[in-house]
């Protein structure tokens, strides 16, 4: 038997060195005789997790395969070695047949209504009472996710507000779980966030417009949180081109200007809080250290922040980390990210699938 040896600290545990063997992509804690040494120090860390990205997207709407491969590469390259996509107008299932190419969980296409959300990007329901047939499409044609946009702007009230009901809500979240699928929504203000809850939803993407109250909610409840933090940054441009709506304005302005006090509050509360970069469209892919020194930012230890784009992403997402029989996805510093995440912008090795990339 043939493979590749590692050695190095292994986190989260960390603190000794430690060998890994790896075999046919997979991890062996046990000697493998006649291992080829391919990385002898440094911190192996297991891959990186942008739990909010769109590969197949870009500023304009679908990209073609081949651009949807270069997004995928750049995420790579920044070690991020698993991906959930939330949501794509491109249909990515050949990208999953890449070996080459970090693992992408598929959420299907984004849930919306007319004029609810960026133009050609989801599927538009022009019947809300339509929301849990076309989840229970979603469910088929994803990898166990399911996207809703739980708010937008309202042209006529002139300010974000919620696009479903909340019985309409509570049945389609119901429609997800019976099939074993969990469901995620893109919120930004305030008042879609508690029917979103209340009808069992897994996750919010953004929850810039979280309160004390459904801060709490969200810890009791274990529901997890993608803040998307350097995309929310793009809030006072994307307010500055709204002067026909000057309560939805303002309203973007204020949720941008105490976003990252918003997110610590939710950190400190325990809501379970992963790094997603918003990668497609106004973020381009390979960001997602930039997303984990964010969250360092607002209050998590280093350990947490990388935790939050790595072990603990990778458990809630249901990938295991470096032990006896996962998916050899590795990267290798030479410094501990630890002590100083900025490691992270240079890796000493990238492996995924139990293969060494550049």
């Amino acid at each position: 038997m043939t493979g590749l040896h590692l050695r190095g600290v292994v986190l989260p545990e960390g603190g000794e060195l430690r060998d890994l063997w790896v075999v046919n992509g997979r991890v062996r804690t046990r000697p493998v005789p006649g291992a080829t040494t391919v990385s002898d120090g440094g911190y192996l860390v297991p891959g990186l997790v942008d739990a909010h990205c769109h590969v197949g997207l870009g500023p304009r709407g679908a990209v073609d395969l081949p651009e949807a491969v270069d997004q995928a590469l750049a995420d790579r390259r920044a070690g991020a070695l698993l991906l959930r996509d939330c949501g794509s107008p491109l249909d990515t299932r050949p990208l999953q047949e890449r070996l080459d190419l970090p693992r992408i969980i598929r959420a299907g296409r984004h849930l919306a209504r007319p004029r609810r959300y960026i133009r050609y990007l989801g599927v538009e329901l022009e019947d809300p009472a339509d929301l849990p047939s076309a989840v229970a499409e979603q469910v088929a044609n994803g990898d166990g996710w399911v996207k809703l946009v739980g708010d937008w702007i309202d042209r006529d009230t002139g300010d974000l507000a919620p696009l479903w009901s909340p019985d309409v809500l509570t049945e389609a979240i119901k429609v997800a779980h019976e099939a074993n699928a969990r469901v995620t929504a893109h919120v930004f203000g305030e008042d879609a966030l508690p029917a979103l809850l209340d009808a069992g939803i897994d996750c919010v993407e953004h929850g810039t417009g979280l309160t004390d109250d459904t801060i709490e909610l969200m810890a009791r409840n274990r529901t997890a949180l993608v803040p998307t933090l350097i995309n929310i940054e793009n809030f006072p441009s994307i307010a500055a081109g709204a002067d026909r709506y000057p309560a939805y304005q303002a309203h973007m302005r204020d949720l941008h200007a105490r976003n990252r006090e918003t997110v610590a509050r939710a950190v400190e509360a325990g809501v379970p809080v992963f790094a997603g970069t918003d990668a497609g469209g106004g973020i381009a892919h390979g960001r997602i250290v930039d997303e984990v020194l964010a969250l360092h930012e607002v209050g998590m230890s280093t350990t947490q922040a990388l935790g939050a784009a790595s072990w603990a992403a990778r458990e809630w997402l249901g990938f295991p980390s470096l032990t006896e029989g996962a998916a050899a996805d590795v990267v290798v510093y030479e410094a501990d990210p630890r002590e100083d995440l900025a490691a992270l912008r240079h890796p000493k090795l990238v492996m995924l699938r139990g293969r060494i990339h550049d």
